[in-house]
């Protein structure tokens, strides 16, 4: 699958493996590169929900229209099905509690 980016300071972020790390440390660059690959390995949307690889879950509230994807126990990756084959990263999230902590807005 195909993955793409909210805006070009995300793409940046995200592409840079050096960028990511000094944003949001070693484990978690380790966590979103291990999702990262396993999104692209599979071939559409439909594939990552029913394989449930990060059990992937819709949003509510001010991101209805997006799907959780675990990362660790509080934080997720945020992504919205652009098509089938095609998802784009929002960024990623601790949004549990009464506030979103946005790491990677």
């Amino acid at each position: 699958m195909k993955i793409e980016y909210c805006n070009n300071k995300l793409a940046k972020i995200m592409s840079d493996m050096q960028i990511l790390n000094e944003t949001i440390g070693t484990q978690m660059t380790k966590a979103v590169k291990k999702r990262y690959n396993e999104i692209e390995a599979t071939n559409d949307f439909q594939e990552l929900m029913k394989n449930n690889l990060g059990h992937p879950h819709p949003l509510k509230g001010d991101l209805k229209d997006y799907y959780g994807i675990r990362l660790t126990r509080n934080y997720r990756l945020v992504v919205q099905e652009k098509e089938n084959k095609i998802i784009v990263v929002k960024g990623v999230i601790d949004y549990h509690g009464d506030k979103y902590n946005w790491i990677i807005p």
